[in-house]
C-alpha cells in the first residue's frame, strides 16, 4: 500500500502523519497510535498490513511538538542512559491530554481525506492508553478501540484511561503481556472492573509468555507467534466492529 505523507493542523502546531490507503474503497478508517520509539519504518509495515485488509490507516507523530528527535533503536534505546532519558522526556512531555486534543484533529484528517464512516483506533505501548482515552472523549466517532501491551491503563494517575470508562461506547479489546511492569495484574483487575461497571463491551486477553512490546518486529522482545496471534485477534475485532 502506498504511503501518503500528510500534515495535520492541531491546536498546538502541525503533526506529520502517514496515511495508508487500501487498493479500493476503504472499509473504515483506523488511527494507529504509536509506541514510545516514535513513527518508524516498522510502523509503516504494520499500517500497510491493516490497509491490505481494506482499512485507511493514519499513523500520526504524537511527539511532533518536540520534532526533530531520534531516531531510536528499539532494541537498545532503554538500555543506553542517554537515549533512555531522551525517550522518557518525550513520553512524559506528551501528556494524555495533549493526545486527546490531537485526536480530534486526527479524526478530522480522516474526514478531509474522504474517509467516512466508522473509525477504529489501535495503540501499542504508550499508544494503548491514548487509544482508549480517544474512544472515551470521542464516543460518537470511534466504534472500536484496541490496546496491545499498553501501559498504565488503570493507574492512580488522574488521566488513567479506566477513569473514563463510563464515556466509552466503542467495543474494546485489550491484549496484555504475560509479564509487564507497566500493567501489573492489579491494574488489569481494576480495568476489568471499571469496564464491567460502565457496561463496556470488552475483552481483556493475557498473552502468557510474552513481554511488553511483543507485537512490534523491531522490538527486543518481539515474539513472532504472539505477534501473529495479535494480528488474528485485531483483524477479527475490526471485521466485527468496523465491517
Amino acid at each position: 500500500m502506498a504511503k501518503q505523507d500528510i500534515e495535520i493542523k492541531t491546536e498546538d502546531g502541525v503533526a506529520k502523519a502517514g496515511l495508508f490507503r487500501p487498493a479500493g474503497t476503504a472499509r473504515a478508517g483506523v488511527i494507529l497510535y504509536m509506541y514510545a520509539f516514535g513513527p518508524r519504518p516498522v510502523l509503516d509495515v504494520m499500517a500497510e498490513r491493516l490497509a491490505g485488509q481494506g482499512y485507511a490507516v493514519l499513523v500520526p507523530d504524537l511527539f511532533y511538538r518536540n520534532a526533530p528527535y531520534g531516531p531510536f533503536d528499539a532494541k537498545t534505546a532503554f538500555a543506553v542512559e542517554e537515549t533512555k532519558v531522551a525517550l522518557m522526556a518525550l513520553v512524559t512531555g506528551t501528556t494524555q491530554e495533549m493526545t486527546i486534543r490531537d485526536s480530534g484533529s486526527f479524526l478530522d484528517a480522516l474526514v478531509a481525506a474522504d474517509i467516512n464512516g466508522p473509525v477504529g483506533v489501535v495503540g501499542y505501548c504508550m499508544g494503548g492508553g491514548r487509544a482508549l482515552n480517544a474512544a472515551a472523549i470521542y464516543p460518537d466517532r470511534i466504534t472500536a478501540a484496541a490496546s496491545f501491551h499498553g501501559g498504565n491503563l488503570a493507574s492512580d494517575a488522574p488521566d488513567s484511561p479506566h477513569r473514563k470508562a463510563a464515556s466509552i461506547k466503542a467495543r474494546v479489546y485489550v491484549g496484555t503481556a504475560g509479564v509487564d511492569r507497566s500493567f501489573p495484574p492489579e491494574q488489569s483487575a481494576r480495568l476489568a472492573e471499571a469496564f464491567r461497571v460502565a457496561e463496556v463491551d470488552h475483552v481483556i486477553e493475557n498473552y502468557v509468555g510474552v513481554g511488553h512490546g511483543w507485537c512490534v518486529p523491531d522490538h527486543g522482545v518481539y515474539d513472532e507467534a504472539g505477534a501473529e496471534r495479535h494480528w488474528k485477534r485485531l483483524l477479527a475485532f475490526f471485521a466485527e466492529t468496523l465491517g
